[in-house]
């Protein structure tokens, strides 16, 4: 069994299912993907396996463990990070206040995690007194980032990490990604930018209306003709 699986996950909000019978999963120190159109349940399947939408049928598993009931902190605690798309940084914070919140659950010394997240974004180093509100949308993006890895997840969930931000930029975040990946941290995501977020994921899954539609390798999935037809563009 993957380290971290939502399976056959089906839910919603309200009386409405946006997820069908859905499932994604991911490996230690691998990088998973979910992409899709607009509307096809991606940021939902990934709230659903944080705990933020509770599902009818299905269930979340971590190493082993079924979690589906635990709350998303209790999830926080059992080594599940999450970085929201959107308001995930305290704007009027420094960025050394911002990792620090991160460290909310941890009583022992977490300098030397602090030190590791600025070895992995240098900009921060350089900034952490400056308020995070300050900073530019690519450099926000790694304060989020940062602050979930001050947890020491063993998985790190990023709903649409690169959205707004310029392409130098995204690409230097999902070098970033790559980096965090190759320490044994498990990576589920979710993309727009699905070219370019298959191009470095070890699993990727199409979402079409909640569904599965196709779950293949990042490589396999630029490589089918009908993937690329009807969701890369060509």
């Amino acid at each position: 069994m993957s380290y971290l699986i939502g399976e056959n996950m089906t839910g919603g909000y309200g009386g409405a299912d946006i997820l069908h019978s859905c499932t994604v999963a991911v490996e230690k120190g691998q990088i998973a993907v979910i992409v899709g159109p607009n509307g096809a349940g991606k940021s939902t399947a990934m709230k659903a396996v944080f705990g933020m939408l509770p599902i009818r049928e299905g269930r979340v598993m971590l190493d082993g463990t079924e979690i589906t009931g635990l709350s998303p902190q209790d999830r926080v605690r059992a080594g599940m990070g999450f970085v929201p798309q959107n308001n995930n940084v305290f704007v009027t914070m420094t960025v050394q206040e911002n990792l620090e919140m991160g460290a909310y659950i941890r009583d022992d010394d977490f300098s030397e995690t602090m030190d590791q997240v600025f070895e992995l974004f240098p900009v921060l180093k350089e900034k952490r007194r400056q308020a995070a509100g300050e900073l530019s949308g690519g450099q926000r993006q790694q304060v989020a980032v940062g602050r979930a890895l001050m947890t020491r997840p063993k998985v790190l969930m990023l709903d649409e990490p690169t959205a707004g931000v310029s392409p130098i930029v995204m690409d230097e975040l999902f070098d970033r990604i790559l980096e965090v990946a190759a320490t044994g941290i498990a990576i589920l995501m979710v993309e727009q930018n699905a070219r370019q977020a298959l191009n470095i994921a070890d699993k990727g899954y199409v979402l079409v209306q909640g569904r599965n539609r196709f779950t293949d390798t990042g490589a396999n999935l630029l490589a089918n003709p009908e993937v690329r037809a009807s969701f890369l563009g060509g």
